[in-house]
């Protein structure tokens, strides 16, 4: 296989950012604004951009690429992770191949983060895995053919624009709706009046009875509704528990879980977890977080923020183990800088390109 990013030249948006020299590898990284396609509303809030820290790591004429993204609810910013950029050091390691001590001195460096890291975690992978010419499904083993369709998100809104928005969504077999609001019925209601698409829902923890909770998972249920998405706040984990016991379909668990060592949390609280790269600091920590998921009989879910096509062909890497899959992120954006992983009647494909799948679109 050829090696078709060997000396690549990088993308524009890394033309104005910061250089660092660490020893035999070469850190860049700059600032960048995804702008949504729509107005992005969750029970939480509105937003119509999402701020990203675009990365690159160099090492013997190899680039790879990663990406933090930061929407407003995870605590991180331009200037956060900027700020935990400019302290690592990476020059006391000669070789790319002890990703362990090296993911593990950047995890060190300050505690949270996740996104920061992430976005190191994510070029580093890409980096070995082209200086191995494989792509990391092929390194893990995993069967490409396995993928499942992945969920394409749609925010809340009125009614009418809901409905517009699903007959957007027409080639898509699995729909992501954001709930959480006094408008959850409407919102449903107006779906099933243009499609039949089975769909799955996220509360964002908007719920709080657990006996309104459950009346609402029963009608869901009739609805074609798949699994619910972190139901009530993470905090009540007696009320999720009793909910998830009654529950006609699974309970995700989002906010709940971030890292590997919270999936315990999950057992008995959850029917599953939802793994998503900018919570966990990146591949490597997720692919544990599967493994571990696994042994514990908990589905699993590989979800993203809002993110270019860098992030999402990373995670999707492991979306051959999955149960579902939303990653989407790269669809909500008209400012893509990358070309990577894609869709064939919503089913995700994985590019057999080495790494993470990923190449710059033309400048």
């Amino acid at each position: 296989m050829t090696n078709v990013l060997k000396n690549a030249l990088l993308p524009n948006p890394f033309k104005n950012g910061i250089t660092k020299s660490m020893g035999k590898f070469t850190l860049y990284y700059e600032p960048y604004l995804l702008a949504l396609n729509h107005v992005f509303t969750v029970a939480s809030g509105s937003r119509s951009s999402t701020p990203v820290v675009l990365v690159a790591l160099a090492y013997d004429g190899y680039i790879g690429f990663g990406e933090a993204s930061m929407p407003f609810y995870l605590g991180e910013s331009h200037e956060s992770v900027l700020r935990f950029l400019g302290k690592v050091d990476l020059s006391s390691f000669s070789d790319p191949f002890l990703a362990e001590d090296i993911l593990n001195d950047i995890d060190n460096i300050a505690f949270g983060n996740t996104a920061a890291k992430a976005s190191l975690d994510i070029a580093l992978h890409d980096l070995l895995g082209k200086m191995m010419g494989q792509p990391w499904f092929k390194i893990w083993g995993y069967n490409p053919e396995n993928t499942p369709n992945t969920s394409f998100t749609i925010g809340l809104d009125e009614a009418d624009v809901v409905r517009e928005k699903v007959k957007e969504a027409e080639p898509y077999k699995l729909l992501k709706i954001k709930l959480g609001l006094d408008s959850d019925k409407m919102m449903i209601n107006a779906i099933r009046e243009v499609t039949d698409t089975p769909i799955c829902v996220d509360i964002n923890q908007g719920w709080k009875n657990r006996e309104e909770a459950l009346e609402m998972a029963h009608w869901l249920a009739d609805k074609g509704v798949v699994f619910i998405e972190q139901p009530m706040p993470k905090s009540q984990m007696d009320d999720n528990a009793w909910l998830t016991e009654n529950s006609p379909i699974p309970t995700i668990a989002d906010e709940a879980i971030q890292r590997l060592s919270d999936i315990h949390l999950a057992i008995g609280v959850y029917s599953g977890i939802n793994i998503k790269l900018m919570k966990c600091t990146g591949i490597r920590e997720a692919h544990k977080m599967i493994e571990l998921a696994r042994a514990l009989d908990l589905k699993v879910m590989l979800g993203c923020m809002t993110e270019t096509s860098c992030a999402i062909s990373a995670a999707a890497q492991l979306a051959p183990v999955v149960d579902w899959a939303d990653l989407d992120g790269n669809l909500l954006i008209s400012n893509d800088i990358y070309q990577g992983m894609w869709l064939e009647n919503g089913k995700i494909i994985l590019p057999d390109r080495p790494g993470i799948g990923v190449l710059p679109k033309v400048n």
